[in-house]
């Protein structure tokens, strides 16, 4: 067979980069793909793509963190509280159910960022007053996939100085494809805090 003209080929080369750059190009901006860790907390939107790393923390998936189980960690769900629908029928109770892991310590949007200095300050003194002063405890922090806030949580930790800080990204959703979840109530010194303030 022939070999293509040399004006053949580069034109062969320059339609294949072509198509390569308008590849990357329509990728998406949150692909979860190498998402870099952001040097401070996560200010953006609350749920995407998340890294698969949090420096100075361990990373679990659901056989690591079935494994950690034996040391009794500290398990904080940062999930979320289901809100109320619009046009629910205001004579019918809205009774949410929230369920986790067993064992869990649901602090609904302790992974928020910014979080008022307060409430900063109060999810450190539940952490502390949960973990026996122990900054050595493990601690597992986690909410749903692609939930920045177990992240956040994460990182404050690592930062106040807890060493054995375990984030684990797979969230309820991961828990519960092994395993049954409960229903939890809000920890009540969290659900005792000034209410946020009117916007």
């Amino acid at each position: 067979m022939a070999r293509a003209s040399l004006p053949a080929r580069a034109l062969r080369l320059g339609a294949a980069l072509f198509s390569a750059v308008v590849l990357i190009a329509a990728t998406p901006a949150d692909s979860p793909v190498n998402v870099p860790e952001p040097a401070e907390l996560w200010t953006g939107p609350p749920h995407g793509y998340t890294p698969t790393t949090l420096t100075g923390a361990t990373v679990l998936d659901i056989g690591a963190l079935d494994a950690l189980m034996a040391e009794k960690p500290l398990l904080i769900d940062v999930g979320l509280m289901d809100r109320k629908p619009e046009g629910f029928p205001a004579n019918r109770p809205w009774l949410p159910a929230h369920r986790s892991i067993p064992g869990a310590v649901w602090l609904p949007n302790a992974g928020a960022a910014p979080l008022r200095a307060d409430d900063e300050a109060l999810f450190f003194r539940r952490v502390e007053e949960l973990t026996g002063g122990d900054r050595s405890k493990p601690v597992v922090t986690f909410c749903h996939p692609e939930c920045w806030g177990s992240w956040n949580a994460g990182k404050r930790l690592v930062a106040k100085g807890f060493t054995r800080v375990y984030w684990f990204p797979e969230g309820v959703e991961g828990w519960q494809d092994r395993h049954e979840t409960i229903v939890v109530r809000q920890d009540a010194a969290w659900a005792g805090r000034a209410p946020e303030p009117q916007r």
